[in-house]
């Protein structure tokens, strides 16, 4: 235990003087970290950082902020990227409508708004496709395979209905009746297990 909290005093320790120093320092130590040798690209660097730290420090938003700067901790226009990109989904994430999807998205990304609106978008434009799709019999293989993931029930039905169709058009054989007999209700492996035995 001793030795924990002496590892911790000393980390906390290196983290402070590093949060000490200006941030005129810390940008400079950036520009010249991304291009030791090439002055004009430091005063560039450099300016663009202390552009960026200047933004940050006046941002509202202090729960996406803390996520801009968790992720680029030394960074600052990575942060002021970030904030931005952030700030933007949690708005666009408060404004959508439907919640069993939006539910989903919160589910998988608590605490990313970015990859919320993502993932809000990747599965409401699956559900919707859902909601067109003819075959029924296939429909309900996806749904009983991935209830809850509208993207993931897409994919399989895309995938189950290839393979169906490619199995009405093989010849009735045996190898055909074979794979039907070991998979009567999931046509991808109906098509692995025919193109497996007619190998």
């Amino acid at each position: 235990m001793k030795r924990f909290i002496a590892a911790l005093m000393v980390v906390l320790a290196i983290a402070g003087t590093a949060m000490a120093q200006n941030p005129e320092d810390r940008c400079r130590a950036i520009a010249q970290r991304e291009y030791p040798n090439d002055a004009q690209m430091q005063r560039f660097v450099y300016n663009k950082q202390i552009d960026a730290y200047r933004y940050m420090a006046t941002v509202t938003d202090a729960d996406v902020k803390e996520i801009a700067v968790r992720e680029y901790p030394e960074d600052f226009a990575m942060q002021k990227f970030t904030y931005d990109k952030q700030i933007a989904a949690k708005r666009y994430m408060g404004t959508v409508k439907d919640a069993q999807v939006k539910e989903i998205a919160l589910r998988e990304y608590p605490h990313d708004y970015g990859m919320q609106k993502f993932t809000y978008d990747k599965q409401l434009a699956a559900k919707n496709y859902m909601a067109t799709v003819a075959d029924a019999e296939v429909k309900k293989i996806a749904l009983r395979e991935y209830p809850n993931d509208f993207a993931m029930q897409k994919f399989t039905y895309d995938k189950q209905l290839s393979a169906k169709q490619y199995m009405t058009a093989m010849p009735n054989d045996r190898a055909k009746q074979q794979a039907i007999r070991e998979y009567p209700y999931d046509y991808a492996m109906q098509k692995f297990t025919y193109d497996r035995l007619r190998r």
